[in-house]
């Protein structure tokens, strides 16, 4: 028993990474302009087409692989501001709601119709498959690269968030658009490169999921985003930090929900989901490290 709750553990923190990362996008995002992209999921999607395309097609090597996705995923999320939201700024919020759909769902059926609704498998290098020796449980080589390489990558975004001097404009632009840019901060610069940083970690989940379960489809990136927003929620949307402990604690949940119970509870693993968000809202309407919208500046 005890090795199969470890199990599971483990399996909450690998499902937890790839969450995490996209809900940072999501909060990076909302934080400086106050908008909930429900396409970022689909670049999730995008990510894993990409690294199918570079190392299956290309023969690339894993490296150039995620480098490639982390490029790609970052222009595509740059792409999205400029033609879709850019043209917004300074609308309603349901204007830039209502349009984050219609992306998503172009995003999809252009993906459809190019690739075809088909499952494909992915084939990562057989090494990637093997087991961990020593280890009470079951654990490749693919789980550890997973979630060090989670790690690694927002520990480097809270480095340039806290740090540099792009950080310093993201976060005076979070807390009031109009007075950064009355302080010569480049706004527009500033959101482009927040849709970039998260639209290309979010490019790394989708690499991670096809790592992970080995298929992709055109509509992969829809749920599981889905999914991480409810992470950016639980952990307070706007807060980075609040972002990366949701995406941890929904993974966990959910893998201990379906692990724990009876089998016939499996199915409603998302029903669990989208009721913890309810809750959440109840009883904490902000997330755990977010705060009220009247708090900013």
């Amino acid at each position: 028993m005890t090795s199969y709750l470890l199990q599971q553990i483990v399996n909450g923190l690998i499902l937890g990474s790839m969450y995490a990362l996209v809900a940072i996008g999501f909060s990076m995002i909302y934080g400086i302009v106050r908008l909930i992209n429900f396409a970022h999921g689909d670049i999730a999607m995008i990510g894993a087409f990409t690294a199918l395309a570079v190392m299956i097609v290309a023969g690339m090597p894993l490296p150039v692989v995620i480098l490639a996705v982390l490029v790609v995923g970052a222009a595509m999320g740059l792409a999205i501001e400029f033609v879709a939201f850019r043209p917004l700024r300074g609308a309603p919020q349901v204007n830039g709601f209502i349009t984050s759909l219609a992306v998503s769902i172009l995003i999809q059926n252009v993906a459809i119709l190019l690739l075809t609704a088909e499952p494909r498998g992915v084939a990562f290098p057989a090494f990637l498959s093997e087991r961990i020796p020593g280890l009470p449980i079951n654990v490749d080589l693919v789980d550890i690269l997973i979630v060090v390489l989670a790690v690694a990558l927002m520990l480097g975004l809270v480095t340039i968030v806290n740090r540099t001097r792009l950080g310093m404009a993201m976060r005076a632009t979070a807390e009031n658009l109009d007075v950064a840019r009355l302080m010569g901060i480049n706004v527009n610069r500033t959101i482009m490169a927040a849709f970039a940083i998260g639209s290309a970690l979010a490019g790394i989940a989708g690499l991670m999921w096809s790592a992970r379960y080995g298929q992709i489809d055109p509509i992969m990136g829809f749920l599981p985003g889905l999914k991480a927003f409810v992470a950016a929620v639980i952990g307070g949307v706007g807060s980075i930090p609040g972002a990366m402990l949701g995406g941890y604690l929904l993974g966990l949940a959910e893998v201990l929900f379906v692990g724990l119970l009876p089998p016939e509870y499996a199915g409603y693993r998302d029903a669990f989901v989208f009721g913890t968000l309810i809750l959440v809202l109840l009883v904490l309407p902000n997330g755990l490290m977010g705060r009220a919208a009247e708090d900013r500046a």
